[in-house]
């Protein structure tokens, strides 16, 4: 979605924003949320769409609201990453998570299982190792909830990778591109971790479309260099 004004009023910056990620989710209690990114518009007084259709790496701010057993903002203008939890009594936002950075490893990955016969070879590989480590290292554990917003917060505070790769029903990726990818992507990589497409940084991705659609694997650094190797290793055979 994307926020717009009326043409007789002049604006420095333009929103994009999925408001209610994981809605799916709602009846059995899930935590869900609001993704958002911020680009600055290159001309206030001729605000076009071209103002959003930027990489993602052109954003001047991304964050998300989780709505569940806490309300929490996190948060990113382009310095540092913090989350704020909602105090009830105050009305207001406490910072309660300064200065996040997201372990350079993580024990845990988060991918849609049911959608593995449908997988191309390197994202079933890299599934394959957290589970079956070959090194001598302890198999990673799933944790997936099916809400972008949750599944996310939960890479960035304990590490790890989140996995919405394409596949055959899905060539494109399901997930957009503005409000969804481009956001957390943000997030990742000024928390110390990154964001890949399956082609490249994720942030360099020039949408042409407000809702179009990628894959995305984001998360701990090295966890993430790990599936880029395995797409290398797979062009390289081609």
């Amino acid at each position: 979605m994307m926020c717009s004004v009326s043409p007789n009023r002049t604006c420095r910056y333009c929103v994009v924003f999925d408001p209610l990620d994981g809605s799916s989710n709602i009846d059995c209690g899930v935590s869900i949320g609001t993704i958002f990114g911020i680009y600055m518009v290159k001309d206030k007084d001729n605000v076009s769409l071209d103002d959003v259709l930027q990489p993602g790496k052109h954003m001047v701010a991304a964050g998300y609201c989780m709505y569940g057993s806490s309300c929490t903002l996190v948060l990113s203008t382009g310095n540092g990453v913090n989350g704020f939890t909602l105090d009830p009594s105050l009305g207001e936002f406490i910072l309660t998570h300064p200065d996040i950075k997201i372990p350079k490893r993580g024990k845990l990955y988060s991918v849609n299982e049911g959608n593995a016969k449908n997988w191309d070879t390197p994202t079933a590989k890299f599934v394959e190792k957290c589970k079956f480590p070959k090194d001598g290292s302890s198999p990673k554990s799933l944790r997936y909830i099916g809400s972008m917003v949750a599944d996310v917060h939960r890479t960035l505070l304990y590490g790890g990778i989140f996995l919405y790769p394409a596949d055959k029903k899905s060539p494109n990726g399901k997930l957009r591109v503005l409000y969804e990818v481009f956001p957390m992507s943000f997030l990742m990589e000024q928390a110390g971790g990154q964001a890949f497409t399956g082609e490249q940084r994720a942030l360099d991705l020039v949408p042409t479309k407000i809702h179009q659609r990628s894959p995305v694997f984001l998360g701990s650094y090295d966890d993430v260099e790990e599936i880029i190797a395995l797409y290398a290793a797979e062009e390289k055979k081609a």
